[in-house]
């Protein structure tokens, strides 16, 4: 099989029929080449290609991963100044509307997702071959992701199944109603985990533990909790995760693809990349954006500084807390222990400074990069397996088998050197949510665990109840077409 992390397909990104420009609609209408199906989908190498082609537009996801995390309580947008992205700025502040170059780029590139798997499925009974099954699952998985991502985000959405949408068929799709596309994610969550492997030979390919833990969180975010409990269950249960022991690199290149890695997207430093089109690098731009202003020194290396945590989270772990360390970077205690030892470290203050960084996304020198800002090659841990046992634990505490949900979240506080949660009801139902949010620090969680919980107004300054549960869909979108799609309210 060829490295789902190394190879870009451009010819096929050309002809999905998606928009990648970061100012243009999704649906494009002249795109520059086509490849006709009577020359394609004819060997299982066609689909094995097309196939890589929809896992790379999870490389852009970084930007849902950042914007999740400072849209929450967690962390302040920083970087250079108060105009410095705009787009971010705005949903920091939440002050958004529905012209956002951000959001845009969010929507636009999730849907060039599902367009690259829908070209698979458009073509799937063209030419069989053996264990079609496991590319039709991976495909079904990768639908599922890019379609959670956008109703997460957006609410109601425009749900092409099977096809292709161009141009011309715009008008065509009404925004489906959020729970037939929760419905649609169900059935390529269950197909995929009914044929996929627990494992592959190569790092990066779905699973069935995957499919069946991001099936969980999706029946978690719909108060499916029975249903959710005995899908975890069977993952925890399989014995193909586990924790990985050391916390302290559990993030670091050194920590990728470990046992505790449920589903990692995989980047590279392989350059092709540039600010007018973030979208085609190869590497975790999130890195790079996270990194310390104007930083000379050992261990890292210079960043954009922005999405830097606040006081508020910080002071949330107690200081024996094992992931304190490895989720918050201080830059004042680090400088002062550096400068102990006869190190120099200088740096800047960006627009927000905390004097914190996000210590699980940081540029550090060693690690494989061309440039530190654009091509850094660490993997985003998308779904780890300590993300399925909070699930699990806040699933069967709503069941009420609060022994079961203690034996879960237990065993993540015991990886963290903390002692066992002992409380039962609405008590541990709050201790659940805290372990959420102080072990997945960082990762993106944040916002959408506040406002499925409908506690986000409670938490988030300027959050505006019956508004900001959901993003605006992008105007250009609404006026493509032709106005026949409402907005979401309060836009």
């Amino acid at each position: 099989m060829r490295k789902i992390n190394n190879i870009k397909i451009w010819v096929l990104a050309a002809i999905i029929m998606i928009g990648q420009s970061c100012s243009e609609s999704f649906l494009e209408v002249d795109p520059p080449f086509q490849i006709s199906s009577e020359t394609f989908f004819n060997s299982e190498d066609d689909y094995q290609q097309a196939l890589i082609g929809a896992y790379d537009m999870l490389q852009s996801s970084y930007i849902n991963v950042m914007m999740g995390e400072f849209a929450s309580d967690n962390t302040l947008c920083g970087g250079e100044n108060a105009n410095d992205v705009p787009g971010f700025q705005e949903i920091d502040d939440m002050t958004h509307g529905p012209v956002n170059t951000q959001l845009q780029d969010l929507w636009n590139w999730m849907y060039a997702g599902v367009n690259r798997c829908n070209y698979i499925f458009e073509f799937r009974d063209k030419t069989d071959f053996e264990n079609k099954d496991l590319v039709m699952g991976q495909v079904s998985f990768l639908r599922a992701y890019y379609f959670f991502e956008l109703t997460k985000w957006f609410g109601d959405i425009p749900m092409p199944v099977d096809v292709r949408v161009s141009f011309g068929s715009v008008q065509e799709y009404g925004r489906e109603p959020q729970s037939n596309v929760y419905a649609q994610i169900e059935s390529d969550l269950e197909f995929a985990a009914s044929v996929l492997p627990d494992t592959w030979d190569e790092k990066g390919r779905v699973t069935k533990g995957a499919a069946q833990s991001l099936l969980g969180k999706v029946l978690i975010f719909q108060g499916k909790n029975i249903e959710a409990a005995t899908v975890l269950d069977q993952v925890i249960e399989s014995g193909v995760y586990d924790l990985y022991d050391d916390y302290n690199t559990l993030f670091t290149q050194v920590g990728e693809n470990n046992i505790e890695s449920v589903f990692e997207i995989q980047y590279s430093n392989i350059q092709g990349a540039g600010f007018g089109c973030l979208q085609c690098s190869e590497g975790n731009v999130m890195v790079g954006f996270s990194g310390i202003r104007g930083y000379n020194g050992p261990t890292y290396a210079s960043g954009f500084s922005f999405n830097v945590p606040v006081q508020d989270l910080v002071d949330q772990f107690t200081p024996n807390d094992g992931r304190l360390r490895a989720t918050i970077m201080d830059i004042e205690a680090y400088k002062a222990e550096q400068e102990s030892q006869g190190e120099t470290v200088t740096y800047g203050e960006g627009w927000e400074h905390t004097g914190y960084y996000n210590h699980k996304y940081i540029p550090r020198t060693g690690e494989a990069f061309q440039d530190p800002n654009l091509t850094n090659s660490t993997n985003y841990r998308s779904i780890r397996f300590s993300d399925v046992l909070l699930l699990a634990a806040e699933a069967h505490n709503a069941n009420g088998n609060d022994d079961k949900a203690l034996e879960y979240v237990n065993r993540v506080r015991a990886r963290a050197d903390l002692n066992d949660l002992v409380s039962t009801g609405g008590i541990l139902e709050q201790e659940i949510q805290r372990e959420r949010r102080l072990e997945l620090a960082g990762e993106g969680h944040r916002f959408f665990d506040l406002v499925r919980r409908g506690e986000a107004a409670d938490k988030i300054p300027g959050f505006v109840v019956g508004k900001h549960e959901l993003f605006p869909i992008p105007l250009v979108e609404i006026n493509v077409a032709g106005n026949i799609w409402a907005q979401n309210p309060g836009y």
